[in-house]
């Protein structure tokens, strides 16, 4: 039997190579992998061309997954810089990536990705158009747009970014709805202007059963973008964001009709107290489909620390439905990352994702921290560092200060509760004074 898509041949009782590798790393049953890829619930982004990817699973009942965000832009070109950031992401164990080249050779650069990139890959088709074709954003034709997407897609890229629910109906609303911080997102905001130029429709929510056609073709999964997310807790949860939303839901519903796999986008900034809603209002009107959110950031005083506003507003997200995190690193708001920026914003984004897995019972999620319990109760020290989410700063802060007793740290010493504990039942004396 043949298959177009994952979610087609899921539909089809197809076993994929890719599901069954999903299935093992997920210790999910294969028919259950299926009968959420057949309804939407699990997507497996994964490019029919792209040959290096070891394929992961986004959605219902899987390990949330983090994404880092790198690329070049006019400022800061250097593909070296970015192609090793590429491979520290994976060692760091990103399950995804998403390059947001703006400027210079863009493909040259996603074909280097993809050529030894086992994560899944993601771009916005519509910041590499403006970079690409070199003209007035208001004279970049339909079919242009659509070729730079067919061009990604052919590539090999496993997922794309499109901000197809920013329609005029949701235009409108935005000029009637007074907002700190308008439209944040990149892409959204480009459509937004094009369309304003024009006096046109957003040609991805008008000519959306073309868009499908490409995705069935190379089976590139739909990432429905959030071109109206809040860019600041003031903003979120408004008619803009919501009108778009209700968008996205209809949109799903018709990719679905075509077998076409998505996921959707959600905020952004968002207080504490309206992220479960959120996660639930998602889900409803998006039909279950998988949410990637990007934080979200529960304050915006934090410049320099935004990756911890993230990591807090993503492990409650997660925690109540959402699937897919992408990494905010220190320098989100302020200038393009270092590979230090990277790091941090991974760890702090892995750690929000693992929290929320163990809240949601995902299966080994508990089992990981049980293991370091118990390296901590025995006082092994080496296995501790080999559970550590990052094992070379803990045993960095472990040797920048050496303790007397090796079988404890700086801060306790002698007065080690674990170490005394242990002393205790194994019946051996404890002398707390140096006497």
């Amino acid at each position: 039997m043949q298959f177009t898509t994952q979610m087609n041949a899921a539909r089809k009782g197809i076993v994929t190579q890719e599901m069954q590798t999903v299935a093992i790393k997920e210790e999910m049953p294969i028919e259950t992998l299926m009968e959420r890829m057949a309804k939407g619930r699990v997507i497996i982004p994964s490019n029919k061309n792209h040959t290096t990817l070891d394929p992961e699973g986004v959605g219902e009942g899987l390990r949330t997954k983090v994404n880092v965000n790198l690329g070049i832009s006019k400022d800061c070109c250097d593909l070296e810089v970015e192609m090793e950031k590429v491979r520290g992401a994976v060692a760091m164990k990103a399950e995804a990536i998403m390059d947001l080249s703006c400027f210079g050779k863009t493909q040259a650069f996603r074909q280097r990705i993809l050529s030894e990139c086992p994560a899944m890959l993601g771009t916005v088709p519509m910041y590499d158009a403006v970079g690409f074709y070199d003209k007035n954003l208001k004279d970049i034709s339909v079919d242009q747009f659509f070729k730079v997407v067919e061009r990604h897609a052919k590539d090999g890229v496993d997922f794309v970014t499109i901000h197809a629910g920013l329609n005029r109906y949701t235009a409108e609303k935005i000029k009637a709805n007074e907002r700190l911080t308008g439209i944040v997102s990149r892409g959204g905001s480009l459509l937004y202007t094009w369309m304003m130029l024009n006096d046109a429709e957003n040609p991805f929510y008008e000519h959306f059963d073309r868009l499908l056609e490409i995705c069935t073709r190379y089976d590139l999964t739909l990432s429905l973008g959030d071109g109206c997310r809040p860019g600041s807790i003031h903003d979120s949860t408004d008619a803009v964001q919501v009108e778009e939303l209700v968008t996205l839901g209809e949109l799903t519903k018709r990719a679905w009709e075509q077998d076409v796999q998505v996921m959707i986008e959600g905020p952004g900034h968002m207080a504490i107290n309206e992220i479960s809603g959120n996660m639930m209002m998602e889900k409803r009107l998006c039909h279950g489909a998988p949410f990637y959110v990007l934080g979200p950031l529960v304050t915006d005083v934090a410049p320099g620390y935004d990756h911890i506003t993230s990591a807090i507003g993503g492990a409650i997200a997660a925690a109540n439905g959402a699937d897919f995190l992408c990494y905010v690193t220190p320098a989100e708001h302020l200038r393009l990352p270092t590979f230090d920026d990277m790091k941090e914003g991974i760890v702090a984004t892995r750690i929000a994702a693992h929290a929320a897995d163990i809240a949601k019972n995902i299966p080994g999620a508990r089992a990981w921290d049980n293991a370091m319990s118990k390296a901590r109760a025995d006082l092994d020290w080496d296995e501790m560092f080999a559970q550590s989410m990052d094992p070379i700063k803990a045993r960095t802060y472990r040797e920048g200060s050496k303790p007397e007793f090796q079988d404890s740290c700086t801060m306790c010493g002698k007065m080690c509760a674990v170490r005394n504990m242990k002393r205790v039942h194994d019946g051996k004396d404890i002398q707390l004074n140096d006497e």
